[in-house]
């Protein structure tokens, strides 16, 4: 049940999604530059790009070049070009040699944990930093230890988590629910449980799908 006025704001995303931190830091300036953090709620929920991803992960532009068709040029180049996008946010991102995809199911299964405690937004940022731009393995259980940590969380409770077969469950219907609803990308972002836009769109339109909202 819901026990706030706050406007809904679902965001369909996963930790690995370049885009994902895009369309979130540009809503993000949005509600800043209208002043409106405090009427909206937002809420971090899971979608895995890779589900079947190994443990050992794969070579980023592998990856690309498999899954996209892209050639080994196609790949660089789609990174630089995250960089200088993640520049125009404010966000650090870090293309290395051997920088590797990664499996991700650990990280939403503690998200969900970090919601319980009211630090979603702030574990789901530090997961996106720790990825992108400190050369971090967000599958790796030691890593993941010191992320929770740093935002505040028990990490006793927070790492129980991922063997815990109900969390795993709770998980998996959420991104069941999902794309039963038609999601099959990443970010999603869905307004008031209604409106949904796919992708990551300017500042100015965010702006203006907010005002809407807050006029209805």
């Amino acid at each position: 049940m819901k026990l706030t006025n706050k406007i809904q704001i679902d965001i369909i995303s996963d930790v690995v999604c370049p885009w994902c931190v895009v369309g979130y830091k540009r809503l993000e300036q949005a509600m800043k530059e209208l002043g409106v953090e405090d009427k909206f709620e937002i809420e971090w929920n899971p979608f895995e790009l890779n589900p079947n991803m190994p443990a050992e992960g794969e070579d980023i532009i592998e990856h690309m070049g498999r899954k996209y068709n892209m050639s080994v040029e196609q790949a660089k180049a789609t990174q630089e070009g995250s960089k200088k996008t993640f520049e125009e946010v404010g966000f650090p991102f870090d293309f290395y040699e051997g920088k590797r995809i990664v499996n991700t199911k650990d990280a939403h299964i503690l998200l969900d944990y970090a919601k319980e405690q009211g630090k979603q937004t702030e574990l789901k940022l530090a997961l996106f930093k720790a990825n992108f731009g400190e050369r971090k393995n967000v599958s790796d259980r030691e890593e993941l230890k010191l992320i929770v940590k740093s935002v505040g969380l028990d990490e006793e409770i927070a790492m129980a988590r991922l063997d815990d077969s109900n969390a795993i469950k709770s998980v998996e219907e959420k991104e069941d629910y999902w794309k039963r609803r038609g999601v099959s990308s990443v970010p999603t972002i869905v307004f008031n449980g209604e409106n949904a836009m796919n992708g990551a769109y300017p500042v100015e339109t965010y702006k203006q799908v907010l005002n809407e909202l807050l006029i209805k």
